[in-house]
Formats: C-alpha cells, structure tokens, sequence
C-alpha cells in the first residue's frame, strides 16, 4: 500500500514516515500545501495523512476539496492540533474520512490507517485469502495451506496489493506505483524479480500457482 504524508513538521513527518515503512507501507511526504496538492491530484495513493494547517497556496481544506474536485477518492486522514467540533466538522464536510487530533498515540494513528484502507472493501477483513493462500494484515503472517512462510516487508507488501485486487491484471507500471515510493529506485526489471521471489515461496512449493504470468501486461493472484 502506498501512502502519502502531507506534514510540515519535518520531525513529525519523519517519525510517521518510519513507523509506517516499517509497517510495510511506500511512503511519500511532502512539506508544505502546495507540493502535497500536486502529488495529492496526480499520484496514485492508497491513503493520504493530511495535516490541516500547511504553509502555501493550500491548507489541508484545500487539497482535499481538490482532491474531491478532481474526482479523486483516495481515504484521507486528517491530522490536526484543531479539536473542537466545528473543525472537525469542517475537516469531514471537506470531504476526509477521519480526523485525529494532535498529539495522538502513534499506535492509534496506524490503527485508523489500517481501518481506511479496509473500508473500500468492507466485506474484507483483516485476512486476505486466495485459495489456501492467507495473509494477516495485522499480525503480518503469511501462510499456504496451513504452512507458515517467511517474507521480506516489500514481498509481503507486493503480496497483500496483489491479494486485494485478486483476478485483476496488474501491470508493472501499476504495481510500482502502489508498491514503492516515489523516490523509489527502480529497475525495469525489479517487479519481475520481486515476483519470482513470491513464485520461490508461495507457488514452487505448491501442486496450484497462484500467480500468473497475464502475457503482455503484467501478473494477477487468482486462487
């Protein structure tokens, strides 16, 4: 999943950039309004952390409701040290999906990402599954018929996109943009063997292949 923090607080911005890393997630982070409207309108995101007051042409109203201008239906949470009820209500009626006061509890703040990036899909739980194929987004386990496997943060990261567009062709332009950060350095080459890693583990070892080569643009997990 890939994530966008719009923060000016550089040493807020940067704690939440490596909490969520290490929770698996490509993280961008943009410093002021007017960056973060840019990449807010033009870059695919799974979830956009917003702080409500940003230096620039845009505060956090602003790139939301461009956002929503623009058709653009990424989850957004708010981040502010504005608490009282109009604000929140502002915050929502802007078109955010939550709104969480500073200073709020690290732990709290990952909960709620976790609940926004289900909410889309809320027949899905916190167990993604694709035939014998599980992966628990909370506890980070992966296992295939009832046997535990080992993946590296960008391989399960790989893993759980693929899972929640299960049966969808996904190209490698796709799966780079949700999977790795903007600043990412990636070779033409690096899905291809990002996925045979996964084939190395989730597959070979398997009578039934899951992942599957959709030839001339890109792969799908289907169970």
């Amino acid at each position: 999943m890939r994530v966008l923090i719009v923060e000016d607080e550089h040493k807020i911005a940067r704690a939440l950039k490596k909490a969520l890393e290490q929770e698996t997630y490509a993280v961008d982070v943009a410093f002021d309004g007017d960056e973060g409207y840019a990449m807010a309108t033009t870059e695919p995101y799974d979830i956009a952390i917003i702080d409500r007051m940003l230096p620039g042409s845009y505060d956090g109203l602003g790139i939301v409701k461009a956002m929503r201008d623009a058709k653009v239906h990424t989850p957004v949470l708010f981040l502010s040290a504005l608490g009282s009820i109009s604000e929140r209500t502002a915050g929502l009626d802007a078109g955010a999906d939550d709104y969480l006061v500073k200073p709020f509890a690290l732990e709290e703040l990952l909960a709620r990402v976790r609940a926004l990036l289900r909410r889309p899909t809320e027949q899905q739980s916190a167990i993604l599954e694709a035939g014998d194929l599980t992966l628990d987004t909370v506890t980070y386990s992966v296992e295939r018929a009832s046997k535990a496997i080992q993946l590296t943060s960008k391989e399960f990261a790989l893993l759980e996109y693929m899972l929640r567009n299960p049966g969808r062709p996904l190209s490698k332009e796709v799966i780079i943009s949700h999977v790795w950060d903007y600043d990412a350095d990636i070779l033409p080459n690096t899905v291809e063997v990002y996925i045979k890693y996964l084939r190395n583990k989730i597959d070979a070892p398997f009578k039934k292949p899951l992942i599957h080569t959709v030839r001339g643009f890109g792969y799908k997990l289907e169970g």
